[in-house]
């Protein structure tokens, strides 16, 4: 790239020609300020149009391929959640890179990714179509890749702000359920006699994750305080068992525990040492394991409780909605927001508020009777 010189009124700048707009096709020119000395803007000139030849060079040689595997990607792996991570690559190198692998990152244009996403959208070789949240993501990994190539100096412009993105229908948010205090109570009556009875009986009783539930070690565990610490989580990517930091920052947190939960973690901790110690596993430190001593996967624990469900005979849920449970049975009870925000761990008691919106009309209607009660001795008496 070339770079020349220019005055304004009494200051020097060394213009750089940076290429063409890869969207309008108009030439960039950058205005770089170099003091009152014709021979100091020269220099500058001649070293800024340098530096850029060497990243040229380098841009004209790269593909989006090499770009995205060897920069971009191994670069994300300490901000990312492993599973999150894992997704991003899966999705590279199923729909990414056997388009626009090949392709210079320089010469990637805005047409190149239009294509990608409606052949995903309406693939013409029998294969089944994405859907548009899918190639949404995949229209979000490119624009965060290059975005990263700009900011390297790789690529002057990111096209993904000028492709058409894939328009996302409206997609059904999943409707939480909670079952009635009784409800619980016939469902965890029916799940007494199995094995995992005291996992269930837990993430009931304090509104777990399943990540947080299955990533508890017994040093979070402290039955004398009668708390536990949420530290981390073990999540599954396809099948394979990974620890997670955590949901959010906010998912680090201590929760205490009533008498009867304490009971019943100290009485499995009891059974797990025997189990363990007849089967001649060596002690790993999970709270949950499997016969075997290894941690209890994610899905075991999904189907077990789906199992129990279906001979309970109460409404289907999902294991996760015994969370919903949880803070909603808490919320009926008076709980303050605060608290239950700050026991399930959510990042904003906001966040509480509009999750459990649904229960709040009734606590009004609760609260205005009782306000009543006050100043109104007669409304109570009748």
């Amino acid at each position: 790239m070339k770079g020349y010189v220019a005055k304004k009124g009494d200051r020097w700048y060394a213009v750089i020609y940076e290429g063409l707009d890869p969207v309008t096709g108009k030439e960039l020119r950058k205005w770089h300020p170099a003091g009152t000395s014709r021979e100091d803007a020269e220099r500058l000139a001649a070293r800024l149009a340098a530096e850029l030849n060497g990243r040229n060079d380098e841009g004209r040689s790269l593909s989006f391929g090499a770009y995205l595997t060897t920069r971009w990607l191994p670069g994300k792996k300490l901000e990312l959640a492993r599973s999150t991570w894992d997704g991003y690559r899966r999705k590279i190198d199923r729909h990414i890179l056997p388009t626009l692998g090949n392709v210079s990152i320089r010469r990637l244009r805005p047409h190149h990714l239009e294509a990608l996403y409606d052949q995903k959208l309406h693939p013409t070789d029998g294969r089944k179509p994405l859907a548009p949240k899918t190639v949404l993501e995949i229209h979000l990994i490119i624009r965060g890749a290059l975005n990263d190539a700009v900011r390297r100096g790789i690529v002057t412009r990111n096209v993904a702000f000028v492709a058409h993105a894939p328009k996302l229908r409206a997609i059904p948010k999943v409707e939480q359920q909670a079952w009635t205090a009784q409800q619980l109570q016939g469902f965890l009556r029916e799940a007494a006699g199995h094995r995992l009875f005291p996992a269930l009986w837990l993430i009931s009783t304090t509104g777990l994750r399943r990540s947080e539930l299955l990533g508890l070690q017994w040093r979070d565990v402290d039955l004398n305080a009668a708390t536990l610490s949420i530290n981390r989580g073990l999540v599954s990517v396809g099948y394979k068992t990974h620890v997670s930091r955590g949901k959010t920052s906010n998912s680090r947190r201590a929760i205490d525990l009533d008498a009867t939960t304490v009971r019943m973690l100290s009485a499995w901790r009891a059974w797990q040492q025997i189990e363990q110690a007849v089967v001649g596993a060596e002690p790993t430190g999970w709270v949950f394991t499997n016969a075997a001593g290894e941690p209890v996967h994610p899905h075991s624990m999904s189907q077990t409780f789906e199992r129990i469900v279906k001979r309970a005979g109460v409404p289907k849920i999902r294991l996760h909605d015994l969370r919903h449970t949880h803070g909603t049975l808490l919320i009926k009870a008076g709980i303050p927001v605060k608290v239950v925000s700050e026991r399930l761990g959510h990042g904003n008691p906001v966040f509480t508020i509009d999750t459990y919106q649904h229960v709040l009309p009734g606590m009004q209607a609760e609260a205005a009777r009782m306000f009543e009660s006050l100043i109104v001795p007669e409304a109570s008496a009748g």
